[in-house]
């Protein structure tokens, strides 16, 4: 397995060359390799070819860390597989010092090439093509070797879902206000629960400041930002046909709306201040009036005719609620198991070298001692797959189904937040009512 790397040199490139060629990183450097160039001059010579076709930029070299899992290669197999990738993608056409070191726990090459093509004469373009094509190469000669291969795709799932002490949940709401597509899918999630029609969800996401371009798919622009982000790219719930169905359902669902807190009844026969001050008495009794009064407004706003209307709905709501935890819940946990088998997955490819090695060579307990953990792992990752699959699943399968399931949870979670803020209100008023008309029956 090697991790590549790429960065620009624009400074002190007679200092980045004799730090990698260093005799003691590189056994006396026999570890050192140049292609057109001596070590001693080389950077000389790389600023002599930038004068010859008059360049002008600011990049004097490029310098490629290729760095070899602990333990999976010798210095002279990585040597080797260091000169391959120059020619692979230097092809001969660049001038550049190559050398490996072996100081450090893990065996690593240090490729330093000038940033100018010596056929050409033109700058060597560092973008994400190139890096892809450095990455290619460097994989290919890799399992030409015999060495094992990193994982893209558990590299995404890194990035994406490792988060220390959070829910995916948790960390997401925390880059609220960085990440463009969070936002995006927040305020559309939220504008969809207040939303009677597909119109009235436009103008409510204008309304938040978004500019909106239809066309194959429609796409949003915040007044912040200056390019369009298609919603079908947050995930499958954001295509338009599928906006558009997501409001339906919320339509035909009966929905409660808070447009205004209802205050608090007082109690006042128990309240002492009441009791103290007549003055405080009337205004209290005022104030339960009014209270009252907008309470039965409320209702009356949101289509409930009794309060044995309102009572059913705040049943339908509290199922649905229960409903929507549980959904959550289950997600969660076939979210907690594909994380695990991915992590699995990376396991066996990681250390699987090391594992045929030990069974090549299964008398040799020096060889056990030093990597016991490396195969202890390998079994019991290999173990538990086998519990759950007929053969090795694919990692890209994995996370993709991984990004399915938290583009579903996030949903659920914003559906979930408006109901609980709803079945709140609807409590409080339910509440009022009790004490209100309570008192007044005993009156």
């Amino acid at each position: 397995m090697a991790i590549t790397k790429i960065h620009p040199i624009k400074s002190t490139l007679n200092i980045a060359i004799e730090y990698i060629t260093k005799a003691e990183k590189t056994d006396e450097k026999i570890l050192v390799s140049t292609n057109k160039c001596h070590i001693s001059t080389a950077h000389t010579q790389f600023i002599k070819r930038r004068q010859e076709y008059n360049i002008r930029g600011t990049v004097l070299a490029r310098h490629l860390i290729q760095s070899f899992f602990p333990g999976e290669t010798t210095p002279e197999t990585a040597h080797k597989i260091g000169l391959e990738l120059c020619k692979k993608i230097l092809k001969d056409e660049y001038e550049y010092v190559l050398s490996t070191h072996i100081d450090k726990g893990h065996i690593h090459n240090h490729i330093i090439f000038n940033n100018v093509n010596m056929v050409t004469g033109k700058c060597y373009q560092s973008n994400k093509k190139s890096y892809h094509q450095i990455r290619y190469q460097s994989d290919k000669l890799c399992k030409e070797n015999n060495l094992s291969v990193i994982d893209e795709y558990y590299e995404i799932f890194k990035k994406k879902y490792k988060t220390k002490g959070k829910s995916w949940y948790e960390n997401e709401q925390s880059k609220r206000g960085t990440s463009w597509k969070s936002k995006l899918q927040f305020d559309i999630d939220r504008i969809i629960i207040k939303s009677k029609d597909w119109d009235e969800f436009l103008k409510r996401m204008a309304d938040l400041g978004y500019e909106i371009k239809h066309g194959k798919h429609i796409s949003f622009k915040h007044k912040d930002k200056e390019r369009f982000t298609r919603a079908k790219t947050i995930g499958e719930d954001y295509t338009e046909e599928r906006l558009k169905e997501r409001i339906s359902e919320n339509i035909n669902q009966k929905t409660f709306t808070v447009k205004k807190r209802v205050g608090n009844i007082i109690d006042i026969e128990s309240n002492e201040k009441i009791k103290a001050s007549k003055g405080y008495e009337y205004w209290a009794t005022k104030h339960n009036l009014r209270v009252a009064s907008d309470t039965v407004i409320l209702m009356r706003e949101q289509g409930f005719k009794s309060f044995a209307q309102l009572d059913e709905f705040i049943k339908e709501n509290a199922d649905k609620r229960q409903n929507l935890q549980d959904e959550i819940k289950r997600i969660e946990q076939k979210i907690t198991n594909l994380s695990s088998t991915i992590e699995q997955i990376h396991i066996i490819k990681k250390y699987k070298l090391i594992y045929q090695e030990y069974k090549t060579n299964s008398s040799d307990k020096s060889f056990y001692d030093e990597y016991k953990s490396q195969i202890t792992l390998y079994k019991n990752a290999l173990s538990n797959l086998k519990k759950h699959y007929s053969k090795m699943p694919d990692s890209k399968d994995i996370l993709k189904e991984l990004d399915l399931l938290h583009e579903k949870k996030n949903t659920l979670m914003q559906e979930y937040s408006s109901v609980k803020d709803s079945m709140n209100e609807l409590y409080h008023i339910r509440k009022n009512y009790e004490k209100y008309m309570g008192k007044e029956r005993e009156r």
